[in-house]
């Protein structure tokens, strides 16, 4: 499969357009430590100048400096906090909604985009986000500056330079070893938690039927062992990272008070002052502070790290932007020749795949309306989702007006295709706007005049605000053939060149099948080409073609009454 190189990924990108930031965020963090180093300096003027002088003005002064240094150190700590924060916000408004079309995409199962459709970029991307807001990134910025401290400590005096450097490495080894133990369940949990959300989703979707067969309580408790596991995983990695950090934490306490002991010994020697003692211990606890600031955040690193390299491997993956020029709207001419799609491989990739669709051609001109019946599993849908762009095909080709589908975009494709599938949801919205597909220049007179084509007028207007009716607040649900009707309406909004239909009927009365057979009618006599995926004979009231699918096979294809009963259709007929 074609890569494009990462130095061209989005995500590579938008990092890269942060450098700036980084780099502005790295000296404002250079001014923060050398402030950092105003109360060790301090100290140390107090105990070895003013105690000795007994000067209150000299002592006033420099309490006075101090609250100047303390100011800008307050004011830079704040850019700098700021400046990541808006560098979050950045990178989520560059990436945000190409993270978003990947979980579109990532939903065409088979759609021929080599994706995992488990992969979470909006979550991996939120996990970035908080990252780069969070304490660990201070910390990381701060550490550079650990080797200048530890220098200050030496230039003190030796001894203390060389306790400070062995307590640094301690702290340091420990860091390591923390690194290397959670990392593998840091991993492991994030996979887990992955899988329990994807069963809480389809449990949500399916949760009438899981119901009704009497799984509820088994699914609860299949989903309490999902959770557990995977909390007992994050926790075995939380432990590790606990310990480590509270390990941390009273070793610096412990080093702290070492120093102490060793410089009032060296004070002893008169080979430092006792100034010299505070500071010490002050400088050397600001040296190990952000080795514990990154320990404690370990396991919010070890996430980030994570979701870093998953968007790395998504951006990566994303099929190039190929150049389009814009075509002029389809009449309705469609030419599918020896159309031909394999089974999605799994997950070793086998090479011999079986043949969902194989070789099917076939002709359709505007006006022109085809009924495709065949038993389960005979291809239907997956022509469908083919005929729509939905899917890819792995040889063959389907051309609207000359055009292979790809040459068009997505949304330019969208505009003149209409499509009603097997599984339909209602996305959040109102009706009037699930049935213009969420076009905000959409006109009220073209949504009405799809619901009334589709026969679905009158019902909406019985909904508690009609088209303004929002799906999520209605208290009572609609049903599943007053669904199929919407989706219907939807699908044949702004009068589409193409119209594919899979199952329309299958949720429908006899009054829903009367209106269907009207729409079609309808869409045909305003030269739509309109196919019909047909389980029902009464799906193929309105169409003047049919197409006989057996195990993927176009087994026959031509004039409705040749194809059904072996008889040329009336002259009356054909010439509608």
């Amino acid at each position: 499969m074609w890569h494009r190189k990462p130095a061209t990924t989005p995500y590579l990108g938008a990092l890269r357009g942060l450098r700036r930031t980084f780099v502005l965020a790295g000296l404002f963090s250079a001014v923060i430590n050398l402030l950092m180093l105003t109360g060790p300096i301090y100290m140390l003027q107090v105990y070895d100048r003013v105690l000795s002088s007994g000067s209150v003005a000299t002592l006033v002064g420099l309490f006075a400096i101090v609250i100047v240094l303390y100011a800008f150190l307050g004011l830079y700590d704040f850019l700098r906090a700021r400046l990541l924060s808006r560098a979050a916000l950045r990178l989520d408004a560059q990436l945000g909604e190409e993270a978003f079309r990947f979980v579109l995409r990532a939903g065409l199962i088979g759609g021929g985009a080599q994706i995992d459709p488990r992969a979470q970029p909006v979550r991996d991307l939120e996990a970035v986000r908080g990252f780069l807001g969070s304490p660990a990134v201070t910390g990381l910025f701060d550490l550079p500056w650990m080797p200048i401290f530890l220098a200050l400590v030496f230039v003190i005096h030796p001894w203390l330079g060389w306790l400070t450097l062995a307590g640094a490495a301690i702290v340091a080894v420990a860091a390591l070893l923390n690194q290397i133990l959670a990392q593998k369940s840091i991993h492991r949990a994030m996979s887990m938690e992955a899988a329990e959300r994807t069963l809480v989703d389809q449990a949500r979707t399916d949760a009438e039927t899981l119901h009704a067969l009497g799984m509820r309580e088994r699914l609860v408790r299949r989903w309490r062992d999902m959770h557990d596991a995977a909390l007992a995983t994050a926790q075995m990695g939380s432990d590790r990272s606990e310990g480590f950090a509270a390990f941390s934490k009273s070793f610096r306490l412990l080093l702290q008070s070492a120093l102490l002991t060793l410089g009032a010994y060296l004070a002893l020697r008169q080979e430092i002052t006792p100034g010299m003692i505070i500071a010490t211990s002050i400088i050397a606890g600001r040296a190990l502070a952000p080795v514990d600031q990154v320990i404690g955040q370990w396991r919010a690193i070890g996430r980030a790290r994570e979701a870093h390299q998953r968007l790395r491997e998504i951006f990566e993956r994303m099929p190039p932007k190929k150049p389009r020029v814009e075509l002029p709207a389809p009449a309705g001419d469609l030419r599918v020749t020896a159309l031909t799609k394999l089974a999605p491989a799994g997950p070793e990739g086998q090479a011999d795949r079986p043949r969902i669709l194989d070789r099917v051609s076939f002709a359709l001109s505007a006006g022109d309306g085809l009924g495709v019946v065949g038993n389960s599993a005979a291809g239907k849908s997956t022509l469908a989702r083919l005929l729509v762009g939905a899917w890819v095909a792995d040889a063959g080709e389907i051309r609207l007006d000359g055009a292979t589908l790809d040459q068009w975009t997505p949304e330019a494709l969208g505009r003149h295709v209409g499509y009603l599938p097997q599984s339909l949801h209602i996305l959040s919205g109102s009706v009037g706007e699930n049935i213009a597909r969420f076009d905000p220049e959409a006109k009220d007179s073209d949504i009405i005049e799809a619901a009334r084509i589709a026969g679905v007028h009158e019902m909406i207007l019985g909904l508690p605000d009609g088209y303004a009716t929002h799906m999520d607040r209605m208290t009572r649900p609609l049903s599943g053939g007053q669904i199929q009707r919407l989706g219907l309406a939807r699908a044949i909004y702004g009068t589409p060149r193409l119209i594919v239909l899979d199952e329309p009927n299958s949720n429908l009365d006899a009054d829903g099948d009367d209106a269907l057979a009207a729409a079609v009618r309808t869409m045909r006599d305003r030269g739509c080409v309109v196919v019909v995926m047909a389980h029902r004979p009464s799906a193929l009231a309105s169409v003047n073609k049919v197409m006989l699918l057996h195990q993927g096979r176009m087994a026959k294809f031509g004039d409705k009454d040749e194809v059904l009963y072996g008889r040329p259709r009336p002259v009356s007929v054909v010439a509608q």
